[in-house]
């Protein structure tokens, strides 16, 4: 009988073979040593998408986008196929979701038709592939990772198994071909990528378009991007025509008016690195219950009556014997806490039923004391602010650089706050 040599366990190798090791494809180097290579990119026409990748799309990479069913993925990637194929692109649009009559009629909608967009209604990843090697496309959509079905892998379509094995092939075809490929992905009631935690491990970037059903608004998040920052956030709106980016978000989140009414205050929310006009409205009225209510729209539910409660205990405006509701202009969403102070000056405008001075934004936290605290990128805020016209603004006390073309008011407190609004 043959005398088999004992393995032996190294550094590394969990038990595996150690007596002989593998040739190494390249010699190691010192970092120092390697040239930097600059990553390209390939604009996609849509300049809100644009800034969340980066600058475009990087050859062979992989781009994962999610969201809910209905928020618009479908149509917005139909909208980057359109645009790629005018410039006279070949863009494979494969599709298990609907069929191509139902694709074609949302393109003739949304004017998204073109000759080198090609259509194949296919949930066979091998019928896609066959697709790829015909018509060599520089641009390949896959509508959506959870309906294709990769043969000879168990599992039903959406599963853990299929869905790995179908983004880890086109993965690989991205890598050897050169071709970016985007895919489009579904998300649970949690609002994570439905599906195993490695196909965002898999791709190269993955992309949160969000949204509520009850608004036109839309928003796209970075999550992962092996190419750029994660922290800048696309702005688009829901059309009949289709989705339509917004370059100047600010519009969206203001009332349009002439003259400002009590029970409305602006400030300037951060979404990543984006600063962000929005309007926090309050209507306080009689209760007509027992205990007053508080009803909270676009606003942390658990914040604003702790704002309520500390500008009655701190600045002796009354708000325990009141409704309130209290809510975000167009649909936004803040959670951050430098929308505190808009919180509390609208509430006590609607209180007196004195409107805030004109062009006047308010930025600033509220601690239990009543104390006002600094919020970061408050220069990046006033400056945005300064650039649609507004030429007041009330802010907890620091170093703040002067802006042009605003008078910035410095307070310490709320009661001091509310002096400044109020004078």
């Amino acid at each position: 009988m043959e005398e088999r040599a004992p393995v032996v366990a190294g550094p590394g190798t969990a038990g595996a073979s150690a007596s002989k090791g593998v040739a190494p494809s390249s010699p190691a180097q010192p970092i120092t040593k390697i040239g930097a290579q600059a990553t390209k990119t390939v604009r996609t026409g849509i300049g809100e998408l644009d800034r969340v990748l980066g600058t475009g799309i990087v050859p062979g990479s992989v781009v994962l986008m999610a969201g809910e069913p209905g928020v618009g993925k479908s149509t917005l990637l139909l909208e980057v196929a359109s645009r790629w194929a005018q410039l006279g692109r070949t863009v494979l649009y494969a599709t298990a979701e609907e069929s191509a009559g139902q694709v074609r009629s949302r393109a003739e909608r949304t004017g998204a038709l073109q000759e080198s967009l090609y259509l194949a209604a296919e949930s066979n990843l091998d019928a896609v592939f066959g697709h790829v090697d015909k018509l060599k496309p520089s641009l390949i959509i896959v509508d959506s990772v959870q309906t294709m079905h990769a043969v000879g892998v168990e599992g039903v379509s959406g599963g853990v198994a299929q869905s790995r094995a179908v983004t880890a092939a086109l993965t690989s075809l991205a890598k050897s071909t050169g071709i970016p490929v985007l895919l489009v992905g579904h998300v649970t009631k949690d609002g994570n990528v439905a599906g195993p935690r490695v196909l965002e491990h898999l791709v190269d970037v993955v992309l949160n378009f969000e949204g509520d059903r009850q608004s036109s608004l839309r928003m796209l998040r970075g999550i992962k991007n092996r190419f750029g920052a994660t922290d800048e956030v696309g702005c688009f709106e829901q059309t009949s025509g289709g989705i339509r980016e917004v370059a100047d978000p600010s519009g969206l989140f203001l009332s349009h008016r002439g003259s400002t009414p009590d029970g409305s205050a602006v400030t300037v929310a951060m979404d990543g690195v984006r600063p962000i006009l929005a309007e926090v409205q309050a209507l306080t009225v009689d209760p007509v219950a027992k205990n007053p209510r508080r009803v909270v729209t676009g606003l942390d539910s658990n914040r604003v009556p702790m704002v309520l409660a500390v500008l009655q205990a701190r600045a002796g405006q009354r708000t325990n014997d009141k409704d309130a509701y209290v809510a975000t202009v167009g649909g936004m969403r803040i959670t951050e806490t430098a929308t505190d102070l808009a919180v509390a000056l609208a509430t006590w405008s609607s209180l007196h039923e004195q409107p805030l001075p004109a062009k006047t934004v308010v930025i600033g936290e509220v601690g239990l004391a009543g104390e006002l605290r600094p919020v970061p990128n408050v220069e990046r805020r006033l400056m945005e602010a300064a650039r649609l016209g507004y030429k007041h603004a009330i802010v907890p006390r620091g170093d703040i650089e002067p802006v042009e073309g605003m008078r910035v008011h410095q307070v310490g407190t709320l009661g001091q706050a509310i002096a400044a609004v109020s004078g």
